[in-house]
C-alpha cells in the first residue's frame, strides 16, 4: 500500500482533532448551553472515530492480517498482533461505542460523558494511536 494513503488518513485525523480543540468550549456549562457547539463537537467526535477506523482497516490490509468480521474487532486485531497496546485497544473500542451512540442515537446521549471524553480522553488516546502508527509507517 502506498504510504501516501496512510499519511493522508493520519493527516485527516490530526486535522479533525485540531479543529475539535478549536471549537471545544472551556467548560461543561458552556458546552451544554450552546446547542450548535455541542452538535459540532459531537460531529467531530464521529468524524475522528470514523477516520481512525478507516486507518485501522488500512493497517490491517497493509499488514496482510485477517480482515475482521466487524468494526468492533479491528482494534483487537491490532492489539493481538502487538501493533497497539491492549489498553489502548480497549479505549478506542469504547470511543467507537460512544460514536455509535452519538451517530445512531441508541438511547439518550449523556452530554456530560461526551464532554468528558472530548476534553479529557479523546485527544490523548488518538494522539497515542497516531504516534504508534506514524512510527510503524516510518519503519516500513
Amino acid at each position: 500500500m502506498k504510504l501516501s494513503i496512510l499519511n493522508d488518513k493520519i493527516e485527516e485525523i490530526e486535522k479533525y482533532i485540531q479543529e475539535l480543540l478549536e471549537i471545544t468550549p472551556p467548560n461543561y456549562e458552556v458546552y451544554i448551553s450552546d446547542f450548535k457547539t455541542k452538535a459540532s463537537c459531537e460531529r467531530y467526535f464521529e468524524k475522528i472515530i470514523c477516520a481512525v477506523i478507516d486507518l485501522v482497516f488500512l493497517i490491517i490490509k497493509d499488514s496482510e492480517l485477517q480482515m475482521p468480521e466487524d468494526e468492533e474487532s479491528t482494534f483487537d486485531i491490532l492489539s493481538n498482533h502487538e501493533i497497539i497496546p491492549k489498553e489502548l485497544a480497549k479505549k478506542l473500542k469504547e470511543a467507537k461505542g460512544m460514536r455509535n451512540i452519538i451517530a445512531h442515537e441508541y438511547g439518550k446521549i449523556d452530554d456530560e460523558i461526551v464532554f468528558e471524553a472530548i476534553t479529557k480522553q479523546l485527544e490523548k488516546d488518538i494522539k497515542e494511536f497516531v504516534d504508534i502508527i506514524k512510527k510503524r509507517v516510518k519503519r516500513n
